[in-house]
Formats: structure tokens, C-alpha cells, sequence
């Protein structure tokens, strides 16, 4: 019995990374005030998982998150910061520290199916698909193979970027960290010794790297009990001690991933984990003689990664089950190795799934005309010769496109596009001016996913309210989830404080080099 339950606390432990509402508005750029006349302030970038607008403006007018409110009243806030695809928290964070879409940086989703291996890759979406997968590769994934093996060397992360230039960067509780220096993650020695897992991972990360209680800064850091550290309490102690040590360096990641805890469970209007996550910001303003000397030459970025949607509380209704849909062909299950007859993978996440054709008697066209047929699914998209083609069983007709064409976007990206523009609510203006709706960055961002791995592939994207389900995929009837490429999904909030330069495009992708222009 001891065992089973370290077993299993390890395990739920472990799955602290869940995946990741407002109206589509013209592109504009946070122009945050000027705090400090000094050339080279530090800049600490805070990741909120799953921070809304919604939420963020109630809990401030209810006074109940006076930190975000003192930086936002220091800075400059928008809330359409548009996040990658799919808007997954890996994806997104991702593509956050490389500067590119998974076509680049070749994270495709928190699940996906590894054509040269021949099996399914999962960084952590849900208890079961982990007990079906096997404890000792996904904890080989997630601690080791994520950041040295899957991200693609082909890009840069800010890390190492910033590394050749003379400066010093840090990372606190992100997953995604790839950086120039080896170090080394301690398995705590019971769950060691009480597993089959190695007592030690070697990794590469920035100069000073923190990762719950498999690595830190602060020795006498106690907040290791909650997820072994990946919590709110720990990152907060860590950036309070480089802090208080003034040993922080040029450019800092911080992630806090409870919010996101909250909002899968209670649904996107909730306000709890904004008000408990803005009391370690409190601490962490608290450091200095008094806030305002937080703004001295200093520049704090506060985004959430991604929005979460409303699942329906009926689950017949709410939950899109791709193995009924697909139940004419053969699937791939979690735990067996790839038969000759199989003949699908399905990988959901969560409102958004990638389905993998591993057999070269299926077409892509009829598996296309099966998913179209549930009217829960907004639309399929799959690559065809060198375009991507998109079609909805709403509308007539299909989209084609690729890039470089005639028409352009508010990002100055060019595309050709064929067909009917309508299936991913694109308008367009005069003189060949796309406009985004419901999709922003549609183009951009499906292009990235369906050129993020190998092998012949589809995506489905669910309509607000819907969620897909494999064959032990976590659910969340009732609460939220994210995953799609719908504005519901796609676009955060963003402070900036400390700075008049602005962003000019606000996008996740974007925020890379605006850094890097600002500290080079």
C-alpha cells in the first residue's frame, strides 16, 4: 500500500501541467509608461496559466488582487495577446521562448504520435493516460526529453540567445527552459527508491534554473510538499531569494500554474485562483522598501498563456468521443505497440486533437467526411500536396492555402489563399487585406501545427462549449479547457510595466524578440 500511494502521489504530482473571452479587436501595441531614465533595466516575465480578462478586471474591482492592480495601474494593459496553437501550456510557452510556431520549434501539442518511434508522446494530460503510457517514459519525456530531445535545435530559446551576448538569464518552475548550462534534477531519494526512476536527470537550462524540488536556488525553499515544488509558493520563494540576494539576473521566467487548476475545475468566470496567486505577488512587492521601488529600473511583463472556454455540463452532450466517431477504423491503443492493422492514433487536447493516419489504405478525404459529420466540430484541417486544406460541415466548400500570395495579413504575412475564406471567419478588404475574426492569426497558427511533425495528419478544432476525448483523455464537463485555435481560447492579457517601447504585434510569438531588442 505505500508503495501505490508514493506511486500515485508522484504521479498526480507530476501531471501539474493541464494543457494552457473577449472580442476580437484591431491590432494595437502596449505602450507602457516610462518608471526609470536608466538604459539596462531587468525585465521579469510572469506567466499566469489560464489568466482571463473577465476574471482579472472582477477580481480587481472587487478588490481582491491589489497586485495586479498596482501593476496595472503602472503599466499598460491589452487583452488580446494572441497565443500560440494548439493553446496548449507546452505550445504555447514554446513558442514563447524560441520566438517561432511549432512548424519551428516542433512541439505539437501536450500529446502527440511520434512517427519515428511509433509511439504516443504526452508531457502530462491526465492520470490515466499516464498510468497507460507508463510512468517511467512519461517522466523520461517531461524531465528530460521535452527540453534536450523534442524541442528542435534547429531554433534558439531567449536563453541561449541572451547567454552569447554576455547576459544572464533564469527560469522558475517553467517547463521549458532550454538553455546553454548543464544541471543536474534530483529525484527526492523516496520517490527513488520507491520507483524504478533514475536518482538524477542531466539537463540544460539557463544560469540559474529552478524546477520544484528537483532543482532550486533558495536551500531552505519549504514549499516542496504541493507537486513537489511546481506550485505558486515555491516559484514566489525563488524569485523573493534572487531578489533579496540581488542576484537576479538581466531576464527572468517565472510561471504559476494554479489559476489554471482552478478554471479546468470551476469554469472561466472564477476569480479564486487570481486571488490566491495575487497574494505571492504581494510577497513578492513586499521585498522592496515599498511597491514603487519594484518600477525602479525594473520592467515586469505579466500574460496569461492562453484563455480556457465553458465545456457544457451534459456530458453527452458536451464531450466529442473521436473513438465513436472514427469506430470503423482501427485505433491505436495507449498501451499497446503499433499492430499492423492498426490504423488510426488519436492524441486529443482537450478542444483541440490530432488524428494520425498510420495506414496508407485509410484516406484522409473519408476520415475528413466522418469528423465533419458531428456538428460539435467547427472544422478539419489537413495538408495536401503543398496546401493546406480546411473544410467545416457547416459550410460549402473548402479553404486552401499557403504562404506567400497575394493577399496579407495585420502581421505583413503573405498568403495565397483559394476557396472559401468564410470556414475560418477571414474577410477580405481592399487591396488584398485579410482580416481575422474568430481565428486570430488563423493562417499563421494552423500552418505552424500542421507542419509541426512528420507523417500524414489531421486537426479538428471543436466549437465553444466542446471538448474531445480519446480513449482516457481527462474531461472537464462543466468547468474549463482550452486547446482550439477560437478566440475563446486564444487571446490573454498582457501588462507591461516599466517601459515605452512598444510590442509591435501582440503576439505570444512576438514577445521573444521584443525582448531581445530591449536588452541587446
Amino acid at each position: 500500500m505505500r508503495f501505490r500511494l508514493v506511486f500515485i502521489v508522484f504521479l498526480s504530482i507530476l501531471l501539474f501541467y493541464s494543457t494552457a473571452h473577449t472580442n476580437n479587436q484591431e491590432q494595437d501595441t502596449p505602450n507602457a509608461i516610462q518608471t526609470n531614465n536608466e538604459n539596462s533595466p531587468k525585465i521579469v516575465l510572469i506567466i499566469i496559466d489560464s489568466l482571463m480578462d473577465k476574471p482579472l478586471k472582477k477580481a480587481i474591482q472587487e478588490n481582491k488582487a491589489p497586485a495586479l492592480d498596482f501593476f496595472l495601474n503602472h503599466g499598460r494593459y491589452h487583452n488580446n495577446l494572441v497565443s500560440s496553437y494548439p493553446t496548449m501550456s507546452v505550445s504555447i510557452d514554446s513558442s514563447l521562448i524560441t520566438g517561432t510556431y511549432p512548424d519551428k520549434h516542433k512541439i505539437p501539442g501536450l500529446v502527440w504520435y511520434d512517427e519515428n518511434e511509433q509511439r504516443i508522446i504526452n508531457y502530462g494530460n491526465g492520470f490515466f493516460e499516464m498510468m497507460k503510457i507508463g510512468i517511467s517514459q512519461f517522466t523520461e519525456d517531461s524531465l528530460y526529453q521535452f527540453n534536450n530531445v523534442d524541442l528542435s535545435s534547429n531554433v534558439e530559446t531567449i536563453h541561449e540567445v541572451l547567454d552569447k551576448s554576455g547576459k544572464e538569464t533564469a527560469s522558475i518552475n517553467s517547463i521549458i527552459y532550454r538553455g546553454n548550462y548543464e544541471h543536474i534534477l534530483k529525484i527526492p531519494k523516496v520517490l527513488a527508491k520507491t520507483t524504478t526512476l533514475p536518482e538524477q536527470y542531466k539537463t540544460f537550462g539557463p544560469k540559474i534554473l529552478s524546477l520544484g524540488a528537483f532543482i532550486r536556488q533558495d536551500e531552505k525553499n519549504s514549499h516542496l510538499f504541493n507537486r513537489l515544488g511546481l506550485n505558486d509558493a515555491f516559484a514566489t520563494q525563488e524569485l523573493k531569494y534572487l531578489l533579496e540576494q540581488n542576484i537576479l539576473p538581466e531576464f527572468t521566467i517565472m510561471y504559476l500554474p494554479a489559476n489554471d487548476h482552478f478554471v479546468h475545475r470551476k469554469g472561466p468566470e472564477t476569480i479564486e485562483g487570481i486571488e490566491k496567486l495575487d497574494k505571492q505577488l504581494q510577497e513578492i512587492l513586499n521585498v522592496f522598501p515599498n511597491w514603487n521601488n519594484a518600477l525602479d529600473n525594473m520592467v515586469w511583463i505579466i500574460i496569461g498563456d492562453s484563455p480556457q472556454s465553458l465545456v457544457k455540463k451534459n456530458k453527452k452532450e458536451a464531450l466529442i468521443d473521436l473513438r465513436e466517431i472514427l469506430s470503423n477504423y482501427n485505433i491505436l491503443k495507449l498501451d499497446e505497440l503499433v499492430r499492423n492493422n492498426d490504423e488510426l492514433v488519436i492524441t486529443a487536447n482537450e478542444r483541440m486533437a490530432y488524428i494520425y493516419k498510420i495506414s496508407k489504405d485509410c484516406s484522409m478525404h473519408d476520415i475528413a467526411s466522418r469528423l465533419q459529420t458531428d456538428e460539435r466540430i467547427a472544422w478539419v484541417a489537413w495538408k495536401e500536396n503543398d496546401m493546406i486544406q480546411v473544410e467545416s460541415g457547416d459550410q460549402k466548400g473548402a479553404l486552401q492555402f499557403k504562404p506567400k500570395g497575394d493577399f496579407k495579413d495585420i502581421y505583413n504575412q503573405n498568403w495565397y489563399i483559394k476557396g472559401n475564406s468564410s470556414i475560418l471567419d477571414l474577410t477580405i478588404k481592399t487591396k488584398n487585406q485579410l482580416k481575422y475574426g474568430d481565428y486570430p492569426d488563423g493562417l499563421a497558427r494552423l500552418y505552424g501545427a500542421l507542419h509541426s511533425q512528420k507523417g500524414d495528419f489531421l486537426i479538428v478544432d471543436a466549437k465553444p462549449g466542446y471538448e474531445f476525448i480519446g480513449e482516457s483523455s481527462p474531461e472537464h464537463t462543466g468547468g474549463g479547457a482550452h486547446g482550439s485555435m477560437h478566440k475563446n481560447d486564444s487571446l490573454a492579457p498582457i501588462i507591461v510595466t516599466g517601459t515605452n517601447k512598444s510590442i509591435d504585434d501582440l503576439r505570444i510569438v512576438d514577445l521573444k524578440k521584443w525582448i531581445l531588442d530591449f536588452l541587446e
